[in-house]
């Protein structure tokens, strides 16, 4: 049995929100665009993604925002250009960065520029580390939150002197803010507030949000016509880009009021953990809807044991596993969204109950 199809016998999930089917995603979208009179646009230009890249860039307190098909096209093309901008080819990025760990090299096979790694893999940037570079910076990306890191979070006075530090040297800031909608709750601020200082940012629009995919790319209105324009020389030019707005509109504003929800959710989730022991928990407090399980188990059994309690009890409690610095250890990312908002605080207690069980056999 494959692992989509034991996750659809499973009457209770852990990570994410619920996923809808083909058919039920695209009959909720088709409601939708009876309702509101959708057309499609055409090559980027129509009223639906007009208005919603201007609601995206007023959100976040920009001139100007731009739909692009991927967010791995979005980031590369703006620290480019960035880097263009100021006749300095190299980026500094966290060890933990996309851009490192899963965009296959683009930036440097496709010459886009050079980037170095800054700071601890283990720990949010502080200005210092940037500080800590003598080189003159094109661009400095910072990721908010942390993924890799278990959802973690620069505190706001080292995020304020980070953007004062880069204004300074004169290096364009760039948000990776794949989940900065998630990052408001632990902040504590508003996104506009968050994004402040920096140059750029990209959000995502499937990530917390549930559509079918895309990105947007926010800065001012000449850098973003620039930044259209490369990512359309780029193969990004699709005709119609509606299904994935469309898909990201419809629930756009449902999904950001429950930010709140899902923060308040992990932390209960987090507090509950504080009963195993045997499962150690990235950050040491929550910072965003998001926390890595650090398991005393390999990936191998973690799987094996993800697999055990979906077929005995209904439960899926993680996606993946990866494996741990440790030998025989592993950790799993939990994003607590709408799955782990519908469960009581019964079943949460009693599912890692479980898991706490298998671990310790």
């Amino acid at each position: 049995m494959t692992d989509n199809e034991l996750l659809a016998r499973c009457h209770t999930v852990f990570p994410g929100h619920r996923a809808r089917r083909p058919a039920e995603m695209f009959a909720a979208m088709a409601g939708w665009c009876e309702e509101h009179g959708i057309e499609h646009d055409v090559y980027g230009s129509g009223e639906l993604i007009e208005r919603f890249q201007d609601k995206i860039a007023k959100l976040l307190g920009f001139e100007a925002a731009v739909f692009c098909v991927s967010g791995t096209m979005t980031q590369v093309t703006a620290l480019r250009l960035a880097c263009q901008d100021r006749g300095r080819p190299l980026v500094a990025l966290h060890p933990t960065s996309h851009i490192f760990v899963h965009e296959r090299s683009n930036y440097q096979l496709l010459g886009h520029f050079s980037a170095l790694a800054v700071g601890d893999r283990n720990l949010p940037w502080t200005a210092d580390d940037l500080r800590s570079v003598p080189d003159r910076l094109g661009a400095v990306g910072l990721e908010i939150p942390m993924r890799e890191i278990g959802g973690q979070l620069s505190t706001w006075n080292e995020l304020e002197a980070i953007k004062a530090h880069c204004h300074e040297r004169g290096a364009h800031l760039h948000m990776d803010g794949a989940r900065l909608w998630e990052a408001q709750a632990g902040y504590g601020k508003s996104a506009a507030e968050i994004a402040a200082g920096f140059d750029s940012v990209y959000v995502s629009l499937y990530k917390g949000v549930g559509g079918l995919g895309g990105a947007m790319l926010a800065g001012s209105r000449e850098f973003v016509a620039r930044a259209s324009e490369w990512m359309k020389r780029q193969g990004g030019n699709v005709i119609h880009r509606s299904p994935y707005v469309v898909a990201a509109a419809m629930q756009f504003d449902e999904r950001l009021a429950a930010m709140p929800a899902y923060f308040e959710r992990t932390r209960f989730f987090y507090d509950a953990l504080a009963a195993h022991p045997g499962i150690r928990v990235n950050p040491a407090a929550p910072q965003a809807n998001m926390l890595h399980l650090h398991l005393l188990v390999s990936r191998e059994r973690a799987l094996a044991i993800r697999n055990r309690l979906a077929e005995e009890h209904g439960i899926w409690l993680f996606n993946r596993a990866a494996t741990g610095v440790l030998p025989d250890t592993s950790y799993v990312e939990i994003y607590v969204g709408d799955n782990m908002l519908a469960m009581s605080y019964q079943q949460i207690r009693n599912a890692l109950a479980l898991l706490s069980q298998a671990l310790a056999q």
